[in-house]
């Protein structure tokens, strides 16, 4: 077993992963993480971490630059998915990252709002890196999916079911901003961008690959009826004339250098 493997991390509040359905459901994730890759801007030779790796979509994109990707998540079924396309991925909390100066980068996409202790996100990372080394992600921002949450909240609630403490992290840029420079990095840029989701399989697909946290508890019947009520909310806002649904996304990017003193 390698140090990499000794990380037992619990699933993302409730969340649970399914690699199949996150690659028909949520393929658009990597697919849209085309911007903040340019903005890393990976050369070859380097060593950088992709955190949050997800099923290795972006990382095997990333390693065609002649870098070096070593990839983490806290899911092992993603994990495995990354795996199988070659990457070197290893399943790892992110709250407890067990590198020490190895990297030139680390690079995250639609991942960080899934750690719920940004901070000790951040002081990782800053861990990870070698000085001068940079910090480059895209995260959901303030804002982001508002409409769906509080559809899924109201649902719950009519139904009878407690609504459950928010599962993500969605900062504004302000204060993820100090939330960096009080780890050590200097941000040359940090940008909250709202950018509505096509989503190639409607909103139930989105929700059975992404709600979990909310109907965590809940039996199959119960788990339906909230899900029906839900997209019956949302249909007037994110359901078009033509039946194309879209998620209401905000995203928080940006690009950190840890200082050299």
């Amino acid at each position: 077993m390698s140090a990499f493997d000794s990380f037992s991390p619990p699933c993302d509040a409730g969340q649970q992963w399914n690699a199949h359905d996150y690659a028909i459901d949520a393929g658009f994730v990597p697919v849209l993480g085309g911007a903040v890759a340019r903005l890393l801007d990976p050369q070859r030779g380097e060593r950088i971490l992709d955190l949050g790796c997800g099923d290795g979509v972006l990382s095997f994109d990333l390693a065609l630059s002649g870098a070096h990707i070593t990839g983490v998540d806290a899911s092992p079924e993603l994990v495995g998915g990354a795996r199988a396309r070659g990457i070197d991925a290893h399943v790892m909390d992110a709250h407890a990252l067990a590198f020490d100066r190895q990297f030139d980068a680390v690079f995250s996409n639609a991942a960080l709002h899934w750690m719920r202790g940004p901070d000790q996100v951040i002081a990782g990372v800053a861990r990870a890196l070698r000085p001068g080394g940079r910090f480059v992600a895209e995260m959901g921002g303030h804002g982001n999916v508002v409409a769906i949450t509080s559809a899924l909240q109201a649902a719950l609630a009519s139904n009878g079911h407690a609504v459950p403490a928010f599962p993500w992290y969605f900062p504004s840029a302000d204060d993820h901003a100090d939330r960096l420079r009080a780890q050590g990095f200097q941000v040359r840029y940090i940008e909250a961008v709202a950018r509505p989701t096509a989503l190639p399989t409607g909103m139930r697909g989105w929700l059975r690959t992404f709600a979990s946290p909310f109907l965590a508890g809940l039996d199959a019947h119960q788990r339906q009826r909230v899900i029906d009520d839900a997209v019956a909310l949302l249909a007037p806002t994110q359901c078009d004339a033509r039946n194309q649904w879209t998620a209401d996304y905000v995203r928080l990017r940006f690009d950190a250098r840890l200082r050299t003193v």
